[in-house]
């Protein structure tokens, strides 16, 4: 592998092409020179993929941010035009080698496929290609420092290259709040309750005296807004596990690695993360919508059937108890909706 190894950086796009510009206009400021972006429309009701096009053709300014704190990382626009192809699902996921110099990849995957289904199209284009040394799989709702992509394959390649295999995250602040981190490359997970919200660092000052190294150590899991893998932990491990549709994807990914490869994170690669954009996940400043806490409840039993039976009695306890705490909340329908997901009596989508 060359100090310049060629990666891919997958992105998932549905119904949100305002964030997905910003993300591309950050993105394509990468200090790294050797990378190719693939945006998977997981079938926008919005016109996505049409405006993400004519953004590339220089036909449509990316959205005005420069009310946020961060507007100095998406503007002013950066220059147009975009070598772009697009391309359906089944051509994405046939072609050979010959779409690998295209800087922007477009990909209808023909249905809402969720985040395992939307981001594996992407992942199985990258696999089709003759050159690819990483897959970064960013969300859409992020804007990146452009230095980011350059200090997570340097602190990857250092760790390969003493015979320390890994995958890696990085560090994710708030988007509305830049100097508060979300993450420090991701979270703890309990295997008894299926718990997977001990989120390391989570609203510590970004100026805080940190042992990275010991947080490092911590890591159960990278979260998948920003986690760079090499191709091979794809060729070994396989591609994301479709059945959970949304949440969890991430914990299952490193459980099927055993053990493989190590978590770790680039402290000096920044992320900035809008968090639950798409489909309402908890932030500081909202609850969770009832789709997210549905697909949050559900997938703990399928993790822990899949992985720790034994814990199931456990995760059907703790379940109960935030059922509980949703009624004490006043949230009776998602006090209800917990109670069924437990006895197994609702299936979303």
């Amino acid at each position: 592998m060359s100090q310049t190894p060629r990666v891919h950086v997958v992105i998932l796009n549905w119904n949100g092409w305002r964030d997905t510009l910003e993300c591309l206009e950050s993105l394509f400021r990468q200090s790294y020179d050797n990378y190719q972006v693939v945006v998977c429309d997981n079938d926008s009701q919005d016109g996505s993929i049409e405006k993400i096009q004519s953004w590339a053709n220089g036909d449509l300014p990316a959205p005005d941010v420069s009310g946020s704190p961060l507007a100095r990382l998406s503007q002013p626009a950066i220059r147009k035009p975009l070598q772009t192809v697009l391309l359906d699902r089944h051509a994405a996921e046939s072609c050979g080698p010959e779409y690998e110099n295209v800087p922007l990849v477009l990909i209808r995957t023909g249905g809402n496929l969720g985040f395992a289904g939307g981001n594996n199209v992407g992942l199985r284009f990258v696999l089709r290609q003759s050159s690819g040394d990483f897959v970064w799989v960013l969300n859409n709702d992020t804007v990146v420092e452009p230095d980011a992509l350059t200090h997570m394959v340097q602190h990857s390649l250092t760790l390969a290259q003493s015979g320390t295999p890994n995958t890696c995250g990085s560090l994710v602040c708030f988007y509305d709040d830049p100097k508060v981190i979300q993450a420090l490359g991701g979270s703890r997970f309990n295997r008894w309750t299926g718990i997977a919200s001990q989120t390391l660092g989570r609203f510590l000052p970004l100026d805080s005296t940190i042992d990275h190294g010991s947080v490092q150590s911590q890591l159960d899991y990278i979260t998948g807004c920003s986690w760079l893998l090499p191709l091979d932990f794809l060729k070994t491990v396989g591609l994301m596990e479709e059945r959970y549709f949304l949440y969890y994807e991430e914990i299952d990914w490193t459980l099927r690695s055993g053990g493989r490869y190590v978590n770790t994170y680039s402290p000096q690669a920044l992320v900035y993360h809008k968090e639950g954009s798409s489909i309402g996940s908890k932030t500081l400043k909202r609850g969770a919508s009832m789709l997210s806490e549905f697909y949050m409840a559900r997938n703990k039993f399928r993790v822990a059937a899949k992985f720790f039976p034994v814990s199931l009695p456990v995760v059907f306890v703790f379940t109960m108890l935030q059922a509980a705490n949703r009624l004490r909340q006043r949230e009776p329908k998602k006090a209800w909706q917990l109670f069924k997901v437990a006895l197994g009596k609702q299936n979303y989508p």
